[in-house]
């Protein structure tokens, strides 16, 4: 019976299977736990112990001390607690050296200046190796969620699509900025002209939102609140309008208005 060809896993592809990960601890917290087993255990040496935020020289602490733990169970947490802990160092270990790679890439050090720090080396060794670590900090930020591949192939691919997505977001901020200019002056000739609108308890609300971000619209998530709040109060004016079978707007000046606000969004 012929056998199948190995498939080789795209490199740009992310993981199909979540790796488990300590993510968020308090590791001060564990730290101290462990701390008590050893006051518990009336550890001669344990005044010597390192401070619990002192991560690092605490778990070597335990380590040394470890014999001071007489009780089977003590023992069995206390060596499951320094795994757990050595395993969210790890990952943290990934994640700050990566941003220290960042900052010397943005101080403009060169990749075989880097080499030697990274236990590397080439240049090109020196990118890979930044690369897979790099993967630590962008797998939360990546679409879905998901991990990233530790390969240069799959961190190009995921900063390729962060990139377009803050370009995306550029855009429509840009785009809201240069509606709003169009915007503002038709919401107030509709905030002027309020008396002579539907006094429908929705197109109250939606007027009154209106009223509230527009003197002090000049973000552009405050620029997209305006338009959101422009878009329903036109929908509501419209129910209105449907329901009743009449105008909406009682006055020539309301009707203008109204007109306007709606050709905006035709």
């Amino acid at each position: 019976m012929p056998r199948h060809a190995r498939r080789t896993p795209n490199p740009t592809k992310p993981l199909l299977r979540t790796p488990n990960r300590i993510g968020s601890l308090d590791a001060a917290a564990v730290v101290g736990q462990l701390r008590q087993l050893h006051e518990d255990a009336e550890d001669k040496d344990v005044e010597r112990m390192p401070d619990d935020k002192e991560l690092f020289q605490a778990l070597l602490y335990l380590e040394a001390r470890v014999g001071a733990l007489r009780d089977k169970k003590a023992q069995r947490v206390a060596a499951i607690e320094r795994v757990r802990l050595w395993e969210y160092l790890r990952e943290q270990v990934d994640l700050h050296q990566s941003r220290a790679i960042a900052d010397a890439r943005a101080a403009d050090v060169q990749w075989r200046d880097l080499a030697p720090a990274l236990a590397v080396n080439t240049s090109s060794a020196a990118y890979n190796k930044a690369a897979r670590l790099k993967a630590a900090s962008l797998s939360d930020a990546s679409l879905g969620d998901r991990p990233v591949r530790r390969t240069p192939e799959a961190v190009a691919e995921v900063e390729r699509q962060l990139a377009a997505r803050a370009a995306a977001e550029r855009q429509a901020q840009r785009e809201a900025t240069r509606r709003h200019a169009l915007l503002a002056p038709v919401a107030q000739r509709l905030l002027d002209h309020r008396e002579d609108l539907s006094d429908d308890d929705e197109v109250v609300y939606w007027l009154d939102e209106i009223a509230e971000v527009l003197p002090h619209c000049e973000t552009p998530t405050q620029r997209v609140g305006l338009s959101t709040y422009m878009q329903a109060v036109i929908r509501e004016l419209k129910r209105v309008e449907a329901r009743a079978g009449k105008q909406a707007a009682t006055t020539d000046a309301a009707r203008l208005a109204y007109a306007a606000a709606r050709e905006l969004f035709t």
